[in-house]
């Protein structure tokens, strides 16, 4: 691992019930520690974790409407609030990395479109002319390598569950000499072997077990009871 932990500065003098720092998971956060080379961060909608991976992202120097130190374009509300608020803790510190924004990944790459050279870091063709789902996977086959660390927001959104699955071996391939930190909904993607699952749900944030989140648990009742669990949901 290269970053150990995160620690939200209260002496910064924030105010507590503005945004971002009224999300209750912000709230009542002090320090993160990061056991495992990949990690992951679940919650609801809302629940603060695509926020704190955010204000890392800020802290690491990386775009934070996607992509790394070198990419340098701008996006509306890409911004991030937490970000001056955090500090870092690292052993030994990087700056290699990437941080993937699912929902700005079409003006990333517009973005590398203006420089087709770099076309060869991601399949040697525009991530334009490939679907999402192909875009995405070309990002983390061909720009990712080691000795970096990689934040992102929701990667399983563009992908199928098959290429959910050859995503979980590009980590496998990497995870020796990278680190990831990830949120996500995907309860595919939380079944990596030997992962760190954060819970923003709970307060604070505190780290659970595959089998106790709740995207396995409600994923698993709807497969094994998909009659029963519709016959609810759809009741007058």
């Amino acid at each position: 691992m290269y970053l150990k932990s995160v620690t939200l500065l209260r002496e910064q003098g924030a105010d507590s019930s503005a945004y971002p720092f009224s999300i209750p998971a912000i709230r009542s956060l002090s320090t993160l520690n990061f056991q495992s080379n990949v990690t992951f961060l679940v919650g609801e909608n809302g629940s603060g974790k695509s926020t704190l991976l955010e204000g890392i992202a800020y802290q690491c120097e990386f775009n934070t409407a996607g992509g790394s130190r070198n990419n340098l374009y701008e996006v509306d509300a890409a911004q991030s609030a937490l970000g001056e608020a955090l500090r870092l803790s690292w052993l030994p510190k990087i700056s290699n990395g990437f941080f993937l924004r699912a929902e700005t990944f079409y003006h990333f790459a517009s973005h590398i479109d203006q420089h087709p050279e770099s076309w060869r870091h991601y399949g040697g063709r525009s991530l334009h002319e490939q679907s999402h789902g192909e875009a995405f996977l070309s990002l983390f086959q061909h720009r990712f390598g080691k000795k970096a660390i990689y934040l992102l927001d929701e990667p399983e959104a563009a992908l199928s569950p098959a290429r959910q699955l050859a995503f979980m071996r590009v980590i496998k391939d990497l995870e020796r000499d990278a680190q990831f930190i990830i949120a996500t909904h995907s309860p595919i993607l939380l079944g990596y072997p030997g992962a760190q699952i954060l819970d923003f749900d709970s307060l604070p944030v505190r780290e659970t077990d595959y089998e106790q989140t709740l995207h396995y648990v409600v994923t698993r009742r709807f497969l094994e009871n998909r009659k029963s669990v519709l016959h609810e949901l759809f009741k007058d």
